[in-house]
């Protein structure tokens, strides 16, 4: 992650991925309220200010080359989810995918072709080799989202993902370098 700004990435139904602006906080304090996002995300965003903050990180995270969060969007609009790398480990080369989308953004096939875009940036602008995608069991969305983008399941993790209703076990998916 050399470079010092993060990229603008194109997808191919006129979307957008590009950093988040402080000017999208109200859509962070958005989706914390939406209860399908809240269902599968742990967002603790309850204000403004708390989603500036966030959005802040997002910022520090990539200049530590720890993170790499992207806002979903329309071209010069606001954003319409979110999708990125968190837990980058460059010595390691992996990362694991996170993503939510409103509910405007829903259904459409919005996830799953910003999930291979960003993958494709991952593997080779990055050079990362293992990307994993996990999901809870109960979320028949993110699976279908993995295999779209050509993750492979590899397994269930028993009560690995804490979520506001308590634990919950996870499929894995994963893409490695050379699958696709």
């Amino acid at each position: 992650m050399a470079q010092t700004e993060q990229p603008v990435l194109e997808l191919p139904n006129g979307l957008e991925l590009r950093p988040w602006h402080l000017s999208d906080a109200e859509v962070l304090v958005a989706a914390a309220q939406d209860p399908a996002i809240r269902l599968w995300n742990l967002l603790s965003v309850g204000s403004l200010e708390d989603a500036c903050k966030r959005i802040e990180r997002m910022h520090e995270r990539w200049r530590a080359e720890q993170g790499a969060i992207w806002a979903i969007a329309r071209p010069g609009g606001g954003a319409l989810g979110l999708i990125g790398w968190g837990d980058i480990d460059l010595v390691h080369g992996n990362a694991e995918i996170l993503y939510w989308v409103l509910a405007a953004a829903r259904g459409g096939g919005v996830v799953a072709e910003a999930t291979k875009r960003v993958s494709r940036w991952a593997l080779d602008d990055l050079g990362l080799h293992r990307l994993r995608l996990c999901h809870a069991v109960e979320n028949p969305a993110s699976c279908r989202v993995a295999l779209k983008a050509g993750y492979s399941f590899e397994g269930t993790q028993r009560s690995a993902l804490l979520h506001v209703d308590g634990w919950h076990d996870q499929h894995l998916h994963a893409l490695i370098q050379g699958d696709v």
